[in-house]
């Protein structure tokens, strides 16, 4: 996936909008403004910040199956974030369903009024 795949792929959810909470980094949010959760840290698209399962444990998959382009994301890693390389051996199907995941497990943490666009 090319970085403008992966912004249409994020931007096309219902409720996502883009963010740029820190000077140079973007991010996809989903929720209404003060209130929206980050789902996908973007960056400059070589490299994607997901949340990648409900645990750690089941994050580890992803690095299991893709040693040399699936990282612990820091600092949140521990909650189940990885950081996924765009570029690399992840074919985009399964780029498109970290993606999907991820929106779905922040989506899910929102509060159900805060989720009227569903």
């Amino acid at each position: 996936m090319t970085p403008d795949d992966i912004h249409a792929y994020c931007a096309a959810k219902p409720g996502a909008w883009i963010d740029e909470p820190w000077e140079g980094d973007i991010v996809f949010k989903v929720g209404p403004g003060d209130r929206g959760k980050i789902f996908v840290f973007y960056g400059d698209g070589s490299s994607i910040g997901v949340k990648a399962a409900k645990t750690r444990d089941e994050a580890d998959e992803w690095l299991i199956r893709y040693p040399d382009d699936a990282r612990v994301s820091a600092y949140i890693g521990r909650s189940g974030w990885n950081t996924l390389r765009t570029g690399g051996g992840i074919p985009d199907d399964e780029l498109c369903e970290a993606i999907d995941t991820s929106y779905e497990l922040v989506l899910a943490g929102l509060p159900r009024k805060l989720r009227d666009f569903e």
